[in-house]
């Protein structure tokens, strides 16, 4: 049985024919399960008929026309698999099997297919990712497209979550992007970190700002609504059109590979425009355009809109227009089909551009009239959205999580009456939540003490009632309750280097065996792409930047004792710091490795040997730019100590 929830996003989907459709179906949902709504859905809701100014243009290529008369012109390419975010509804909390760089496409590749679909009828290219910004070849890609202006192409578009938007924007806009679209999907700050499971909320309000500082009309803003994170956050957003000049785009969670859908999580189209029309009755629908995936509302007055993608309660297929390209370079003509085809391929065995759209048109007829619906579409195999078409990792991002911390848990806690806003447009934490973390004692305790605080509050929930999102912090916070989270004067005595009093002391390793103690480390300093370049090329004026800095690492490790106050000074058999070009990103990876055979562990002298080579690092190129970032600075492993070895949780 469905329940009421069930019910009433049933009523929505069916009940558009009148009241006494409503009544009979009413009269026998006694005996509706989910199996039976997903068919009733289905053989009731048909693809809708072709509008008037989307009739066949008989001179439009065939490769391009479906079985159907669907006749294709918006090509959606995504350029790479990596993110810089790991929002929950795209990446699986494992992470993702990125392809190899060579299985990807390459920037004359992507422009060669992108020429061929323009010449046979596309008139738009989306790029999208993975996040498209990650690629650095960006720029270079944008510019070929503009090229194909003369050959048809009339609109070149980017769906981004506008991380580095507020820097580049000014690029892209040169080098011919005429289109945007930004994902944020919550206006509270800790709730952000808690969907993306990164920081970045400051930064994607600013680059909405920049977009509509370069005129960009409108700026689109893509929101998936998740009922239990987000759905009380639906008339913020539409307040947020007030006075910005945006269009809001409600998106229906969908289902996608590792993203653990669930129907209880889906809040239907008619449901949240229910909600906004409980403020805002007055609320109007605008005229949609042809293929428009969204239904387009707005609040009279206000200087943006609102928009509603219903794909999975009221499916927009009998219109669809659209074709996708993976990174890897799989034509999919169905986002929700599990049929790709490989253009890569074909294009690197020097197919002829005759078979190559002989390829394209077989599977464009396959194209099916409608995808399976939602109930059916949870259980069908499909890439995860990251891996397909979505703004939303460098390697460091596409491993696990590690085990939580306090810290990491508390944040998300935070909900949407714990905030205010500020006539800045940023939202703050109230006095009234910030007082429980000021109190006496290290910055640990004040996370213990706020910890504790919110776990009283947060123990007396009724899990029936609870938000899902508290759900899963809760399930994740049962692996710190073995932990005594109270702050005594007993806990502090555990740290190796204070005393009973709480006093900083020096550890006597007098009495530990000699033993072979190996640590390792590593950090990354982004350089970006000019500094990049230099230092690829050995051309920054100051000297070798590798072996210089290699050569301080491996000074400083040796010093460590002379840098940390209660480090002891112990002999060092061996200290190797390797150096990697991560060119996708503009970096270094530096690691370290230090050795010895003694009483204590090498373990600051290894970070000490990766933090001083970024800093030379650093200082040598300073003189081209200031604008680099040292980051990610950790211990790797450690081996030989009395308490065990160590190796960190990717």
């Amino acid at each position: 049985m469905l329940g009421r929830r069930g019910f009433e996003l049933f009523r929505h989907l069916r009940c558009r024919d009148g009241a006494e459709n409503c009544t009979q179906m009413w009269r026998h949902s006694s005996s509706l399960t989910k199996a039976n709504i997903s068919e009733a859905v289905n053989e009731k809701v048909e693809s809708p008929a072709l509008k008037p100014e989307q009739k066949s243009n008989p001179s439009f290529s065939d490769f391009l026309t479906d079985t159907f008369g669907r006749q294709h012109t918006y090509l959606r390419i995504s350029l790479t698999e990596r993110c810089n975010l790991r929002c929950q509804y795209c990446m699986p909390q494992e992470g993702v099997q990125l392809s190899p760089k060579q299985m990807l496409l390459s920037t004359d590749e992507i422009l060669a297919l992108s020429q061929m679909f323009v010449k046979e009828g596309i008139t738009k290219i989306r790029l999208t990712g993975g996040e498209p910004t990650v690629r650095r070849d960006l720029v270079d890609i944008l510019k070929g497209l503009d090229s194909l202006r003369s050959e048809g192409l009339k609109s070149i578009a980017m769906t981004t979550n506008g991380i580095t938007l507020s820097r580049r924007l000014p690029l892209y806009q040169d080098a011919g992007l005429d289109q945007l679209n930004i994902s944020l999907d919550t206006l509270v700050p800790p709730k952000f970190e808690f969907i993306t499971r990164r920081k970045g909320f400051e930064k994607v309000l600013q680059g909405i700002d920049k977009a509509l500082e370069l005129g960009y009309d409108p700026v689109k803003v893509n929101c998936v609504v998740m009922r239990g994170l987000n759905e009380e956050e639906i008339l913020d957003f539409v307040e947020f059109t007030q006075h910005k000049k945006v269009d809001i785009r409600f998106i229906e969670y969908m289902p996608f590979g590792g993203n653990k859908w669930n129907f209880n999580k889906l809040v239907s189209y008619q449901q949240m425009l229910d909600i906004i029309r409980s403020r805002w009755p007055d609320l109007d629908r605008l005229s949609d355009h042809a293929n428009d995936t969204s239904k387009a509302y707005k609040v009279p007055g206000f200087a943006g809109q609102v928009g509603f993608i219903t794909s999975m309660s009221e499916h927009f297929c009998g219109t669809c227009n659209r074709l996708r390209m993976t990174a890897d370079g799989n034509l999919k003509v169905c986002l929700h089909g599990e049929a790709e085809v490989s253009l890569r391929d074909a294009l690197r065995n020097n197919t002829s551009d005759e078979e190559m759209l002989e390829i394209i048109g077989a599977a464009v007829k396959r194209k099916k009239k409608q995808h399976a619906g939602m109930l059916n579409l949870s259980k069908m195999k499909n890439r995860p959205m990251i891996l397909i078409d979505h703004s939303s990792d460098t390697n460091h991002f596409n491993q696990p999580n590690s085990r939580p911390t306090a810290s990491s848990v508390i944040l998300p806690m935070f909900r949407r009456e714990h905030f205010h806003r500020h006539k800045s447009g940023f939202v703050r934490l109230s006095r009234d939540i910030l007082h429980v973390a000021v109190g006496k004692g290290s910055h640990c305790s004040n996370q213990i003490r706020l910890f504790s605080a919110f776990r009283k509050t947060f123990s007396s929930y009724d899990d029936d009632n609870m938000k899902y999102w508290e759900a899963d912090l809760k399930e994740r916070r049962k692996e710190l309750e073995d932990v005594d989270l109270e702050p005594s004067s007993g806990n502090q005595s555990q740290l190796t280097h204070t005393d009973e009093k709480g006093r900083a002391m020096m550890v006597d390793v007098g009495s530990k065996p000699d033993t072979e103690r190996i640590a390792l480390a590593e950090g990354r300093i982004v350089l970006g792409k000019e500094v990049f370049d230099l230092v690829k090329e050995n051309g920054i004026k100051k000297g070798d930047v590798l072996t210089v800095s290699q050569i301080a690492g491996i000074m400083a490790a040796k010093k460590t004792a002379d840098f940390i106050p209660l480090c002891h000074n112990i002999p060092i058999s061996k200290v190797e710091l390797t150096f990697t070009l991560e060119e996708e990103e503009y970096s270094v990876l530096i690691r370290s490795s230090v050795k010895t055979r003694g009483q204590t562990g090498v373990e600051m002298e290894a970070l000490v040997a990766v933090s001083m080579a970024a800093l030379t690092i650093y200082d040598m190129c300073k003189a081209v730019t200031h604008n680099m970032v040292i980051s990610d600075i950790r211990l790797l492993s450690k081996t030989g100590g009395q308490r065990g070895d160590y190796f960190k949780e990717n």
